[in-house]
């Protein structure tokens, strides 16, 4: 992969000169907070100035800056996100949609219309060649898990749900860090659940008579459960919508389960989530709950202000 600075590029856009042509200081790398709140890009072989370089991905050649990276990287850790969430706090809301419309005419991003409750938005989606140019920037990095990107919408049946995701990370990550944790990565519920099902399935490959029923008794289940962080509920393992991995102040590697509440969980699910101990936001970003120590038994204030939501 090669990055260049394009000579094309105006003078105020070269991330090497300031106006005038003056060599400019290293102003753009990112401060330590900054490399907090930019979780996806981090790690990425890819702009990070306010100026585009030339990048070449196998035969594909791109220019890109520092802004429209993280664009990229957001998006494809959460699949799908309204485009107003991706604007960045001192970043213009024009510097965005110009981002996003040179994304998309270089074939990385998809957009299209939606409404998330009674307001009308645009949604982001990055294409498979978007996915690829991620996944090519990768620099290896040391006892860490890679960040998942995904490419387009996974079920039509669960956008309303899914464009909820970005929303609450920011609002939990940003407690974390004001209290002095460090974010890692995200994960989403489809990859806690896949490799839920290959834990059940492994004693089943390669064998000839196997039915293809989990082949997993209750304590392994348990414990595996138990060394993933989940909980447990009448005997199911409990998967939250999205975890967030981070550093602890005291340096513990720590997890944080979150649930996006909707007015369609009812009863029993609904029960299961609220004693999961899970951080709840309502489907319309309002925090329900504060994550560890509100599982266990009783009516609580929490349960019952996710009763008064879903009633």
């Amino acid at each position: 992969m090669d990055r260049d600075i394009d000579p094309r590029l105006d003078e105020s856009e070269r991330p090497d000169l300031e106006p005038g042509g003056r060599a400019r200081a290293e102003r753009d790398v990112p401060s330590a907070r900054d490399d907090d709140r930019d979780v996806f890009s981090r790690g990425l072989d890819l702009p990070r100035g306010q100026g585009r370089e030339r990048v070449r991905i196998h035969s594909h050649e791109y220019q890109l800056r520092g802004s429209e990276v993280r664009t990229l990287a957001t998006v494809g850790a959460f699949r799908v996100i309204p485009t107003e969430e991706l604007r960045q706090p001192a970043e213009r809301q024009d510097v965005l949609r110009k981002d996003v419309e040179h994304l998309r005419e270089i074939g990385l991003v998809r957009t299209m219309p939606y409404v998330v409750g009674r307001t009308r938005t645009t949604l982001v989606t990055l294409t498979e060649q978007g996915r690829e140019v991620l996944e090519a920037a990768r620099r290896p990095r040391h006892g860490e898990e890679p960040q998942i990107f995904y490419a387009g919408v996974a079920k039509s049946r669960e956008l309303a749900h899914d464009v909820r995701l970005h929303s609450a990370y920011v609002q939990a990550s940003e407690r974390l860090i004001a209290g002095g944790g460090r974010v890692h990565r995200v994960v989403l519920d489809h990859e806690l659940k896949r490799e839920y099902q290959s834990f059940l399935q492994a004693p089943n490959r390669g064998r000839r008579d196997s039915t293809g029923r989990p082949q997993r008794d209750p304590n392994e289940i348990a414990r595996w459960a138990e060394e993933h962080q989940l909980p447990m509920a009448d005997g199911s393992v409990q998967f939250p919508d999205l975890r967030i991995e981070y550093d602890a102040p005291d340096g513990r590697r720590d997890v944080q389960n979150i649930e996006i509440m909707t007015p369609h969980y009812r009863g029993a699910h609904a029960a299961s989530k609220v004693s999961a101990g899970f951080t709840r936001y309502r489907a319309g970003g309002a925090r329900l709950s504060g994550g560890r120590g509100s599982s266990g038994g009783g009516r609580t204030r929490d349960s019952r202000l996710a009763e008064e939501m879903l009633g």
